[in-house]
């Protein structure tokens, strides 16, 4: 190896990232193969409605399935076929008849071939609503018999549910729907599990957006079904907010034609910016710039922020925290990032809208939450930490960072890294829980720190890369934050700075290169302006170090 690595201009690079951020303010997130099923599925007169088909159609892989290997192909993979099925049915379908036929066969002898038991399931939202609402679907599509394919044959032996897994969950959740109760944020997301008679009579209300908008769950899916049971597309009557608005509309049990219109003008919206298939959620705003300013700044990146990316993040924070995405409930991980990153920014403030999340050992990512999260821990540990750094703070705060900096490395695996649910990388995780201990942890957790520099050092692949199933700009990114955040290229001399320097040529030879979906929702997806700052991050990092540090010695 050289001892002068190539370099790019970070800083620049970085700049056109930031200040290019306000023109895309929903943000930018991979297109969902489940989530666009589902709207090919439900929504059918929407603009873009043959993009959609077209890339269902596209992204099937060789082996019949969508998205990622393993037990996370089975949700798009199903959402895909039920899909195109669907397609199949209708009197002008898009595409070629024998084409969806086989494309959709294809899929279910994908399901059919590899049954996973319901403990194999990945952990990934409504997963045990989704799958049996879409089995049902499908099963429905083949018994109504075989549509004219053109000599194809779409296949009709039914996809069985994973062992272990009834739909005894969705029976129940439906019904609650359809009795009209008051229904938990977070389910709304996934509203298109219900079935249009238990959204019709629930109480789901869209949440209002600038521009007479308005999204159920900042969800595409659920948006389109919500419209679907309350009498479908809106093609005339008043606008949201204009003359006329709140009159009774001819369907949706005399609900005001202005919502219906807002649901359609936020559906267009998105296909609008996406050009057909459509992501999970929509928009990402404070989520997206929360995690990009605090990667940039805490990886030390000059960067200037346009004041209107700063206010988003002020503006929304409150005593009950903030949401990802309109419909969707405030949830303590985008809160502390949104904290954090203010902090970065000079702006440190108490951390009220924390408190409501927290339990006795630890905090967890929204209220009523099944499960626990050790990345929104560890988000929480940053942005108890940086107030307590540049604040001071109250001994409770001073708690929450001592109790907080214990459940984590309690939680570190034998190996010396972390996993966790929003992530599928274990990277990812191992980032976020070594850097906050690095820096708010305290002594207590230096063993922990170094521990998990080990693995990352031992997970290196023979090309410098670094991922869970292959090499990527992502993962790669991540290690070599873990490994410069927190010393250990100082520390561990000759093999760190081997390690970062073989990392950052590889980071720059494949940093362009498409990335797989790696964050979970109801499908994995690509946050792609976020993973590019944590690119940014890891590159500046790594040319700092190395213009810092002696070459090894080579004996």
């Amino acid at each position: 190896m050289t001892a002068t690595p190539p370099e790019i201009d970070v800083a620049a690079e970085a700049g056109e990232l930031v200040a290019g951020m306000p023109a895309r303010p929903w943000g930018q997130v991979s297109a969902s193969p489940y989530e666009t099923g589902r709207v090919v599925s439900l929504a059918p007169w929407l603009a873009g409605h043959a993009a959609r088909v077209d890339f269902l159609i596209a992204t099937q892989r060789a082996d019949g399935g969508w998205g990622p290997p393993g037990g996370y192909a089975l949700v798009p993979t199903l959402s895909a076929v039920e899909a195109l099925l669907a397609e199949l049915r209708r009197e002008a379908p898009c595409a070629a008849p024998g084409l969806l036929a086989k494309v959709a066969a294809r899929g279910l002898e994908a399901v059919r071939d590899r049954p996973l038991p319901a403990a194999s399931l990945p952990d990934t939202p409504a997963i045990e609503l989704i799958v049996p609402s879409l089995l049902a679907l499908i099963g429905g599509h083949l018994d109504a018999g075989p549509p004219d394919t053109g000599g194809e044959r779409s296949g009709t032996a039914r996809p069985e549910p994973p062992a272990g897994l009834s739909d005894a969950k969705l029976t129940a959740v439906r019904a609650w729907l359809a009795s009209g109760a008051d229904v938990p944020q977070k389910l709304v997301h996934a509203l298109e599990i219900a079935g249009p008679e238990a959204v019709a009579s629930s109480t789901v209300v869209p949440t209002p957006m600038p521009g007479g908008m308005a999204a159920v769950g900042a969800s595409p899916a659920a948006s389109a079904a919500w419209l679907a049971a309350k009498g479908g597309p809106v093609t005339g009557g008043p606008a949201a907010g204009g003359p006329g608005a709140g009159k009774a509309a001819p369907y949706g049990g005399g609900r005001p034609a202005a919502e219906e219109t807002a649901v359609r003008r936020y559906l267009e919206a998105v296909v609008a910016s996406t050009g057909g298939p459509v992501p999970c959620a929509l928009p990402i705003t404070v989520f997206e710039r929360g995690w990009v300013l605090s990667w940039l700044r805490r990886a030390g990146v000059p960067v200037d922020v346009p004041p209107e990316l700063a206010a988003s993040l002020r503006d929304g924070l409150g005593p009950d925290g903030i949401a990802t995405g309109p419909g969707l409930p405030a949830d303590a991980d985008t809160t502390s990032v949104a904290l954090y990153a203010l902090a970065l920014l000079g702006e440190p403030r108490e951390p009220e809208g924390l408190w409501p999340f927290e339990l006795e050992t630890h905090f967890c990512t929204w209220r009523g939450e099944e499960g626990m999260s050790l990345t929104t821990n560890a988000h929480v540990l940053d942005a108890f930490g940086a107030y307590v750094r540049g604040c001071g703070g109250q001994p409770r705060h001073a708690a929450v960072v001592a109790r907080l900096a214990a459940w984590i490395r309690d939680r570190q695996e034998a190996g010396g890294g972390w996993r966790d649910r929003w992530h599928i990388s274990p990277y990812y995780a191992t980032a976020c829980c070594a850097i906050a201990l690095h820096e708010f942890g305290g002594e207590e957790c230096a063993g922990a720190v170094d521990r998990a520099v080990d693995w990352v050092l031992g997970g290196q692949r023979a090309d410098g890369s670094w991922g869970r199933w292959e090499g990527t700009a992502e993962e790669t990114a991540y290690a070599l934050q873990t490994l410069l955040l927190t010393g250990a290229a100082r520390r561990g001399r000759g093999r760190g700075r081997q390690a970062v320097e073989r990392g950052y040529r590889r980071l720059l030879e494949i940093r362009d290169r498409d990335a797989p979906p790696l964050w979970v929702d109801k499908d994995l997806y690509l946050p792609t302006v976020i993973v590019r700052a944590a690119v940014l991050g890891a590159l500046h990092l790594a040319q700092a170090e190395l213009r810092s540090l002696p070459e090894p010695d080579s004996r």
